[in-house]
């Protein structure tokens, strides 16, 4: 069991320096590059945003409709009331 370990933690390691050794070997990264990632990290941002004031919106939204659910159904209890008493009275 243990001796699985050693080879398995060795094998984790030489797969991570084999990893390693082959990124640091690209050339790099060239400016057309950086600029192509620089507007993807704004479109991002951009979208994080936009999906943020969504997330706002909806919470209002579903607030409202909470209130109004709230007044329908006591709307609801107070007809409910008003025909019951209204029954009651006579003739």
């Amino acid at each position: 069991m243990k001796l699985m370990k050693i080879v398995r933690n060795t094998a984790v390691i030489a797969a991570f320096v084999a990893a390693t050794a082959m990124l640091s070997g690209c050339g790099g990264v060239s400016e057309a590059q950086m600029e192509e990632l620089k507007t993807m990290r704004a479109d991002v941002n951009s979208l994080q945003a936009e999906a943020n004031t969504l997330r706002d919106e909806r919470s209002r939204l579903e607030k409202d409709i909470a209130e109004r659910t709230a007044k329908l159904n006591q709307c609801e209890r107070d007809k409910e009331q008003t025909t019951a008493n209204l029954e009651k009275l006579p003739k």
